[in-house]
């Protein structure tokens, strides 16, 4: 990262974003429980795909993220057609390239659905 990128890079930055829950967000469970939720592994792609987003265009050019860490607790349902809001806020930048993030997401009915948190490394995307 050059150093006007790091400045715009800091923790305290945060991004939004809403998703409705369907498509491959869902699971079953296999059929057990008779009807659609926000699965976990969806939910974690959220919580990922927010992160990513609010600190890609701070980057350096030929620069990306990837996840290598996700500590997060799914503690409520969210059906199937419900809308989700997931939150990442960078906390912590550790050598310029390792991110840590807060992450949640939280229902249109204001329940949370999950918290923890993320951590992403900054690399060199090949063929940029």
């Amino acid at each position: 990262m050059t150093s006007e990128d790091a400045s715009a890079l800091a923790p305290g930055i945060e991004a939004t974003q809403e998703f409705d829950v369907e498509g491959q967000l869902l699971t079953d469970v296999g059929g057990t429980i008779g009807f659609s939720v926000l699965s976990t592994p969806g939910m974690i792609a959220m919580m990922e795909r927010t992160a990513a987003m609010l600190v890609y265009p701070l980057l350096g050019e030929g620069e990306a993220t990837v996840g290598f860490e996700v500590c997060v607790r799914h503690v409520a349902g969210a059906a199937a057609g419900s809308r989700c809001t997931a939150r990442a806020r960078l906390m912590e930048i550790v050598d310029g390239r390792k991110l840590r993030f807060e992450v949640d997401v939280v229902h249109e009915d204001g329940r949370t659905i999950g918290v923890g948190t993320h951590e992403r490394r900054v690399i060199q995307a090949r063929g940029t």
